[in-house]
């Protein structure tokens, strides 16, 4: 069959590593043909191009500039993109007739391209619900109820229920987020709803003693402490100003040392914050390449996770899987809304706090005084059992293959 996958993730190849293109090549395996999406911001001065791989066709789509620049043009571009990605459909694949439409939110930007192919070619549609938008905005106060932000968070929630409406299947990445849906949103139907979770395909990243003291050298990360890492995103979904008092409170603990490696929003933050406070035990790294940084990530002990206290909507950070894949035990201090801490303590491969309480998150600090190595394989096994996209195949095609074949 033809699968339509939409993205706003800059992606030059199907054989790139991430929960996206790591499903899209499950497809590939079991005999689909893939077409994705993928925008191209004006800045790079290049046209929209086609690249085509086995059995993929990858549309690179001309849009306005979204990331840095002002907020005026990224206004502007956001609101066109739908239209560039229908534009660009009726140009390049006016003649492909899709069976299956795969994308996630937010909503803003693909609500009338799903509806204008589920109408063209009765195609079955599947959300792959990453966030709860515009609420988690809501939640750190990006967002409010009342004047023009207010007005903004109608817009955003009328556009997510319709997004909702028009998807045949809607997978979310745990139980939590299945109930909060269903609670906030009753006009959806239990049997539309289901737990497919963020997957990857699993390969053991772990790597040698030796490669693990070499990397260690070359990034300037103690050989004899208990190494924390922080990867992914540094913005205000994590709770950055709570994550800076949690390493304060450490800033005089000589048997740990913590690396953190990501971009975002709060990076100067924090890069200005541990020069003031002079915390000699924490490193940071605003961007590393691939490789590079699963190395990185390889060669400590434990990995973080970090969520602002204030959500009451179940995130579940795709960068979990990254650590399990490393082999990694992971501690993740987060709200209560979220049920990754449940998991991770239930499954027995790290631990958890609330991410409101230094002395809690320091308590467990003082906890984690030897690393366990069964706890790291430990999660590793739970990771190609329960996290394989090879399973979120199945989820996805469950539902979906009987009324294709039935077109």
């Amino acid at each position: 069959m033809n699968v339509l996958f939409l993205t706003l993730i800059d992606v030059e190849s199907i054989e790139e590593r991430n929960i996206y293109t790591d499903l899209l090549r499950e497809f590939v395996k079991n005999g689909h043909r893939i077409y994705l999406i993928s925008p191209v911001e004006r800045r790079k001065k290049q046209n929209t191009y086609l690249i085509s791989e086995f059995n993929s066709i990858i549309l690179k789509l001309k849009i306005g500039n979204i990331q840095k620049t002002n907020i005026i043009e990224k206004g502007i571009s956001t609101i066109s993109i739908e239209s560039r990605f229908i534009m660009g459909i009726k140009k390049y694949f006016k003649n492909v007739r899709f069976d299956l439409v795969l994308y996630s939110t937010p909503p803003i930007t693909v609500f009338k391209v799903v509806e204008y192919i589920k109408k063209r070619d009765s195609a079955r549609t599947y959300l792959l619900l990453k966030d709860i938008f515009p609420q988690n905005a809501l939640d750190i106060g990006l967002l409010s109820k009342s004047g023009l932000k207010g007005v903004l968070y109608k817009y955003f929630r009328k556009r997510e229920k319709k997004l909702y409406a028009i998807s045949d299947r809607i997978g979310c990445m745990s139980e939590a987020n299945v109930a909060y849906i269903l609670k906030h949103n009753p006009e959806i139907t239990s049997a539309k709803i289901e737990v497919c979770p963020n997957s990857i395909e699993p390969i053991d990243m772990s790597i040698s003693i030796q490669e693990k003291m070499a990397i260690r050298d070359k990034y300037n990360i103690p050989q004899d402490k208990i190494v924390f890492i922080y990867g992914g995103n540094l913005g205000k979904p994590q709770g950055i100003d709570f994550m800076l008092q949690c390493l304060q409170s450490q800033k005089f603990n000589e048997s740990v040392f913590f690396t953190i490696v990501g971009n975002g929003t709060e990076y100067m933050h924090i890069q200005n914050y541990i020069k003031k406070n002079d915390l000699a035990n924490v490193c940071l790294h605003q961007w590393l390449p691939k490789d590079d940084y699963n190395k990185v990530v390889a060669s400590c002990d434990i990995g973080l996770i970090f969520l602002d206290y204030r959500f009451s909507i179940p995130n579940f950070p795709s960068r979990l899987l990254s650590y399990m894949n490393a082999r990694l035990p992971v501690f993740a201090v987060t709200d209560i809304a979220t049920d990754i801490g449940k998991l991770i303590v239930e499954k027995k491969f790290g631990w958890w706090c609330e991410s409101n309480n230094v002395e809690k998150f320091s308590k467990k600090v003082g906890e984690i005084n030897i690393i366990n190595k069964s706890m790291g394989n430990l999660a590793y096994r739970i990771l190609v059992k329960e996290f394989n996209v090879k399973n979120t195949y199945k989820i996805i095609m469950k539902n979906n293959l009987a009324n294709i074949e039935n077109k």
